[in-house]
């Protein structure tokens, strides 16, 4: 029942901001509450606060005792929603796909079937020693991704 009850309230919160989407959700049987949220546009702590009171103002602490914790998405976080992927356009990210493929590039593109990524190699040349310099270019469906995470430069 606590489940049922918070996820309705979840949805209004999400409802209000529409923004703002879940990312993840979970109670334990001790009736802690997790949710993760993430947004388009990122998440506030005001943003935080707000599911948070929808959800906490709306329960009846006398009925069920429990503890709520309202958090946005981290950055270490694998990408996990569609969503995330376009609001991190421009940015690089580190893919590793269903044949255990590692690509490392930036994310040019995302849209509801599959991303595109650009990165530049160093390959053979076709003739000759060494090596030059090649603009590579994926366009992979969201189900041969395996794990996708922004990669913060410093």
């Amino acid at each position: 029942m606590l489940k049922e009850q918070v996820l309705q309230l979840l949805d209004q919160a999400l409802e209000k901001n529409k923004s703002l989407f879940l990312i993840d959700f979970s109670i334990t049987g001790s009736n802690q509450i997790r949710v993760v949220i993430d947004g388009d546009n990122g998440v506030t702590v005001n943003d935080c606060i707000a599911v948070s009171r929808e959800i906490e103002h709306n329960i009846d602490r006398e009925e069920i005792d429990f503890s709520l914790d309202v958090a946005s998405a981290g950055v270490s976080e694998p990408l996990s929603e569609i969503r995330q992927y376009s609001k991190n356009v421009g940015r690089n990210l580190k893919v590793i796909t269903s044949d255990r493929e590692v690509i490392e590039g930036k994310l040019e593109a995302a849209d509801q079937d599959a991303i595109t990524l650009k990165w530049k190699a160093r390959e053979p040349k076709p003739i000759g020693k060494g090596k030059v310099t090649v603009n590579k270019e994926a366009v992979l469906p969201y189900s041969t991704i395996v794990e996708a995470k922004v990669m913060i430069k410093f």
